[in-house]
């Protein structure tokens, strides 16, 4: 039998609140002491009421998700190994990163686990003869594999295609009969070169649509590669507003599936120094990720930006997101989004200025017209300046880095990876999109310092 614990008590109405909270403020303003607007435009009221959330946003049943593994094919051996011990070890997936064609398949995949294992394929070339190979090899060996090809992406990140514009989705169009699903959207460049969120998801949704308007044929769900940074609440609707915008863009060209999302958190916030920090970072980015719905969830390790793939950094970055699933029991609630009034009215608010700006995009050639004319690229690194404005003066903080900084913190031999944008002088169609870090200026400055004498 139910109990209803507060059945004695009236209900309070929104407007109550309000006169309570204008009440307890002494004649301050509502307004200019509460509300307070996020970089994307949304105000953000001090409390969300049954009375003022009509529409709820019902979110899809959740599956769990899933831990993976990113490994990057240098040794096929060694890499195979890697694989086996990560999914031992707690990895429930395991995403390839692939150079080229010569990749062995069989010894890459030797006596890797086929139940309840999905692999990805990252691949950093474009080949409509090995993703067939890839599609037969899954087929034959009952392996499921998810193929991440993006050119869209490829030119937006190294300012050109692998081909051509042609060349590159006569291979798309290929391949769009393989099983396998081959077909993904690397957003996750959005964010970590400075985008606010409207226009990651407006940009994701046109990145999309480049694909649904120039492959005749996409009968497999397509993924998202997205990153998740610190703003928490924001970033769970982010996601959940992504996967209501597709649903409604899919729909429109008679797709019936719904998209796969692979969540990393940011490297935009990282730091060098005070680099534990980064631990408890990615930790409420991972658990956003989670609560927004991400199907694979695959954590940046805290040395990532400076250390080589390591041993004890894959560790403990999987061991944050076992901790997450198995003792903090993420993976146990359906939902657990729905009903959060806060939530759900940032979903939609996210969502109706997504759209807004993804079908001026399209009103103005689509998002390649808008790369090759610069316009997406100019309008990141606006939002991009303003955020590093923000850290430059402080009103950002990262802790560690522009507040409390522990200046005996020593990095100059830590170094095993150069941590800042590396500029390399080519020529490229289009200019590309920049990922930076927030700190990259104030950790070089400070690593000047340390090799003074």
């Amino acid at each position: 039998m139910a109990t209803h614990l507060f059945k004695e008590f009236e209900p309070i109405s929104s407007k109550q609140w309000k006169q309570q909270i204008q009440f307890e403020l002494k004649g301050a303003d509502y307004n200019e002491t509460l509300v307070w607007e996020s970089p994307e435009g949304i105000k953000v009221k001090p409390f969300y009421h049954i009375d003022e959330n009509e529409v709820k946003i019902e979110s899809p049943p959740s599956n769990g998700f899933r831990i993976i593994q990113n490994i990057y094919v240098y040794d096929v051996k060694k890499s195979n190994e890697r694989a086996l011990d990560s999914l031992k070890r707690g990895a429930e997936s395991v995403r390839f990163t692939i150079e080229n064609d010569a990749v062995s398949l069989n010894d890459l995949m030797e006596n890797l686990p086929k139940e309840n294992v999905t692999y990805y394929f990252n691949l950093l070339f474009l080949s409509s003869e090995f993703i067939k190979k890839i599609d037969a090899f899954a087929n034959q060996n009952q392996y499921k594999i998810v193929i991440l090809q993006d050119p869209v992406g490829q030119l937006a990140k190294d300012g050109n295609w692998f081909e051509s514009l042609e060349k590159d989705f006569l291979h798309l169009n290929t391949i769009s009969t393989v099983s396998t699903p081959t077909v993904s959207c690397k957003i996750d460049l959005y964010q970590n070169a400075g985008a606010n969120m409207v226009q990651q998801l407006a940009y994701a949704m046109a990145h999309v649509n480049e694909y649904f308007n120039r492959i005749e044929k996409i009968s497999s769900p397509i993924t998202f590669e997205v990153a998740v940074g610190t703003n928490y609440f924001f970033e769970i609707a982010k996601l959940r507003a992504l996967r209501l915008l597709f649903n409604a863009l899919a729909k429109e060209y008679n797709h019936d599936f719904d998209c796969h999302i692979i969540a990393t958190p940011t490297k935009r916030n990282k730091t060098l120094y005070d680099y534990n920090v980064n631990m408890l970072r990615t930790t409420t980015e991972c658990m956003s990720a989670i609560l927004g719905g991400a199907n694979g969830v695959s954590n940046l390790a805290y040395d990532a930006i400076y250390h080589k793939d390591n041993e004890f950094g894959d560790r403990i970055s999987r061991n944050q997101l076992l901790v997450l699933k198995h003792e903090s029991y993420f993976n146990q609630v359906h939902n657990p989004a729905d009903g959060a009034y806060y939530i759900e009215s940032l979903t939609e608010q996210l969502a109706e200025k997504a759209l807004a700006l993804f079908k001026d995009i399209e009103a103005n050639g689509g998002l390649i017209t808008q790369l090759i004319e610069g316009t997406i690229q100019r309008k990141i690194s606006e939002s991009a300046q303003k955020e590093q404005d923000l850290f430059d003066s402080g009103k950002e903080v990262l802790l560690g880095t522009n507040k409390y900084p522990n200046k005996n913190d020593k990095m100059n031999h830590e170094l095993e990876l150069f941590p800042f944008v590396k500029i390399n002088q080519r020529k490229t169609l289009i200019t590309p999109i920049i990922e930076r870090r927030l700190a990259e200026k104030s950790e070089q400055e400070r690593l000047s310092l340390e090799q003074q004498p």
